[in-house]
Formats: C-alpha cells, sequence, structure tokens
C-alpha cells in the first residue's frame, strides 16, 4: 500500500479504535491503547498485510510518542509532588532500578546492553495511560491521587534518564556531564518561567485563543521544539525534552494565564490525541512481531514472566515505601497502577533492537507483557479502590477529554 494509503488506513483505524473502546465500555472498560495496538496488529505485516509504514510515519510516529511523555509531564502538579512523598517515590524507582538491573544480569548472563534495556523498561510506569482511568474514576484528588501522581511521575521521568545515562550510546561520565548540562538549563527555563509574565502576554493568549492566530497554541509548540531540540543537540534521549517541555508548559501557562490553561490545554490534547498519538499506538502495533512471539516458545513463555516481572521490580518497592496513611488495599492499588507499562517500553524496547541487544521474540515479549499489563492491572486496581472504602470524588473534567487516551 501506498504512504498516503497507508496514512488513510490507519486514521481510520484510529475512529475504528474508540468505538469499539466505546461499545465494550457497557461491559468493561478496556484502555482505548489496547485497540489501537490490536488493531494496528492485524493491519500489520503478520495479519492482513496491508499496512507498511516509511519515513513520513515513522517521524509522525516519534511526535506521537514525543506528544504523549509531553502531556504527561504536563499532569505534574508541583504543589502535591513533594516532601515525604517525593522522598518515597524516588526511593521505591531507585530500589526497582537495582533489582531490575539485579534480575536482567542474572537471567542474561551478564550481558551488558541487554541487561540495561530490560532492567529499564521493567522499572517504567505508563502515567498517560493510568491518568484517564483515574481521572474517570475520581482517584486522581485526594490523597490516593497525589501519591500516585508522585510514584507515577518518577516512574515515567526515572526511566527517560536511565536511558540517557545506560543506554544513550555514549560513555556514562559523558552522558552524566551532559544530562548536568541540560538540567543547568532546564533549571533556568524553569527560573525564567516562574517570573512573572507582562500583561500583554495574556492578553494576546485570551484574544487569540479563538482565531487563527492560536497564539497560546503555537507557543507551546515552540517549547516543545526548543526542548526537543536542546536535547538532541545535548546528545540525549528526545523523550526527556518532551518531558521538561511539559513541565515549562504547565508553569508559564499557570502563571500568565490561569484563566486560559485548560482550555489551551484541550486544544494541545486535541492535536495530540486526536492525530499524533494514535498514529504512535497504531504504528506500534503494525511494527510488533506477532510471529515471533507465537512461533517462538521461548517469547511465549517470557511474556507472562515479564508481566510477573513488572509487579516484582516496579510493584513490591512501591508496596513497600508507599506512604503509612494509606491502607493495605490502597497500597495494593498503587502498586498496581505503577506496574502498568507500556509507553517506554516501546521506546526502550525500540532501542534495543536497534543496537542488536534483543531479539524480535524478548522485544515482542515485553511490548506483550507491557499490553497486558494496561489491561488487566488497572482493573485489578479500581476494583480494590471501590472496595476500600475510601472517598471518592467526581471527575473535575469533561468525559470527552479523557477517553482519548
Amino acid at each position: 500500500m501506498s504512504q498516503s494509503g497507508t496514512l488513510i488506513l490507519i486514521m481510520a483505524v484510529a475512529v475504528i479504535a474508540p468505538l469499539l473502546a466505546y461499545g465494550l465500555g457497557r461491559w468493561i472498560p478496556v484502555p482505548l491503547v489496547i485497540f489501537e495496538i490490536v488493531l494496528g496488529i492485524v493491519i500489520g505485516p503478520d495479519v492482513l498485510g496491508v499496512a507498511h509504514h516509511d519515513a513520513t510515519i515513522n517521524v509522525l510516529s516519534d511526535l506521537g510518542l514525543s506528544m504523549l511523555i509531553f502531556l504527561a509531564g504536563y499532569e505534574i502538579e508541583f504543589a502535591t509532588v513533594r516532601g515525604d512523598t517525593l522522598r518515597r517515590s524516588v526511593w521505591a524507582w531507585l530500589a526497582a532500578l537495582v533489582l531490575g538491573l539485579g534480575i536482567a544480569f542474572a537471567l542474561n548472563g551478564g550481558a551488558v546492553t541487554k541487561s540495561f534495556v530490560i532492567g529499564t523498561a521493567l522499572t517504567s510506569t505508563a502515567l498517560g495511560t493510568v491518568l484517564p482511568i483515574l481521572r474517570d474514576s475520581g482517584d486522581l484528588k485526594g490523597r490516593f491521587g497525589t501519591v500516585m501522581m508522585a510514584f507515577g511521575a518518577v516512574g515515567e521521568f526515572g526511566p527517560i534518564i536511565a536511558m540517557t545515562l545506560l543506554l544513550g550510546g555514549s560513555d556514562p561520565g559523558r552522558s552524566t556531564a551532559l544530562l548536568a548540562a541540560f538540567a543547568a538549563v532546564t533549571a533556568g527555563a524553569v527560573f525564567w518561567a516562574l517570573r512573572p509574565r507582562p500583561p500583554w502576554f495574556a492578553n494576546v493568549i485570551a484574544k487569540t485563543l479563538h482565531s487563527s492566530a492560536q497564539f497560546a497554541v503555537r507557543f507551546v509548540m515552540l517549547l516543545l521544539a526548543a526542548m526537543l531540540g536542546l536535547s538532541y543537540a545535548f546528545g540525549l534521549d528526545t523523550l526527556l525534552g518532551a518531558f521538561a517541555a511539559g513541565l515549562l508548559t504547565r508553569l508559564v501557562l499557570q502563571g500568565a494565564a490561569p484563566e486560559s490553561s485548560e482550555l489551551v490545554l484541550g486544544k494541545i490534547e486535541a492535536m495530540g490525541f486526536g492525530f499524533l498519538v494514535p498514529v504512535f499506538f497504531i504504528v506500534t502495533g503494525i511494527d510488533f512481531d506477532l510471529n515471533a512471539l507465537l512461533h517462538g516458545g521461548r517469547a511465549l513463555i517470557l511474556l507472562p514472566a515479564f508481566l510477573l516481572l513488572f509487579l516484582v521490580v516496579r510493584g513490591l518497592p512501591v508496596y513497600a515505601l508507599a506512604p503509612h496513611d494509606l491502607g493495605r488495599r490502597d497500597r495494593t492499588a498503587l502498586m498496581l497502577y505503577n506496574s502498568t507499562a507500556l509507553p517506554l517500553v516501546v521506546a526502550i524496547t525500540t532501542i534495543g533492537l536497534d543496537e542488536g541487544a534483543l531479539t524480535a521474540g524478548e522485544a515482542a515479549a515485553l511490548v506483550g507483557a507491557g499490553m497486558v499489563s494496561v489491561l488487566v492491572f488497572p482493573l485489578l486496581a479500581l476494583r480494590l479502590r471501590a472496595g476500600s472504602g475510601s472517598e471518592v470524588n467526581p471527575p473535575t473534567r469533561p468525559m470527552h477529554r479523557t477517553e482519548s487516551w
């Protein structure tokens, strides 16, 4: 199929996926990402063989991943993610990294790059995928939501840092120096973002929100492009720049135009979840090596093994270090939510495949385990939260904004 034909097919899948999610949601809530990836597999080379992407669609897919990480960075609220909860979340992720690397090295006979790839993937949390589930259930607000945001944010940001240091393809010392330089520049940008904006800035945002100028949207895209370019110039993973851009955007918009920030975010989400993010997940399905998974006995065994390791490596440290004021059921729900992984697993396994560290079967097993985690773990967590007697607040945003996740 031609490039334009494949793109049309991808967008058709992007339209069908929410319809299926909505229809099935009457009986069991299934995250939209599952339908996007599964339908991508169906139209991909291992099933129907009608979709074959090229460099242009690859670029759109990369932009979709960057937008997903950008929006996850935007969700971080500095006022709540701090103090003892933040310290616990950092220690939980560091414990997961040590545990994940240790298990990976033991299982792979000391193969360095493969162990780094697998160990880092096991520490990730799909915060961007879990957030809409939490928002719809009302769990994003209150004490549980605050703790989840802290642990989830570190679970998303930590692996990006680890990817930069361990999988960046350069000397770790040089990578650390470049990361420190990037952090210094980002800190300067945060300082700039926290400074009061002149009155004309908010006025221009308000006056162009419903015009063709769309100043705020263009400004946000400039921030994203600048941070992506900065991370690339420093030789770091561009996902780091995307996450930093999300943090900066929240600071700028809420400081300069708080009354317009929600509307601006809605426009960015429409761009991301209406086009770019679905392309990323559908292309992930197209690239998924189903044959390697189904026809390799080892890969089929690895899938449930990786799923269990998500719980052991990422989940157990979260459960152990969760704040003591959370009950047992809430701690278990927190463990399940944080063990949910997919977007970064896809990114990390892609690096592993590019460097020849992973076989196609191993990559398929990791991604497949991530897909199962997205499907199973949040549903179990929802049931635990529903039976915990915890106070549940109603969602504070319209339902149509969360369905796009």
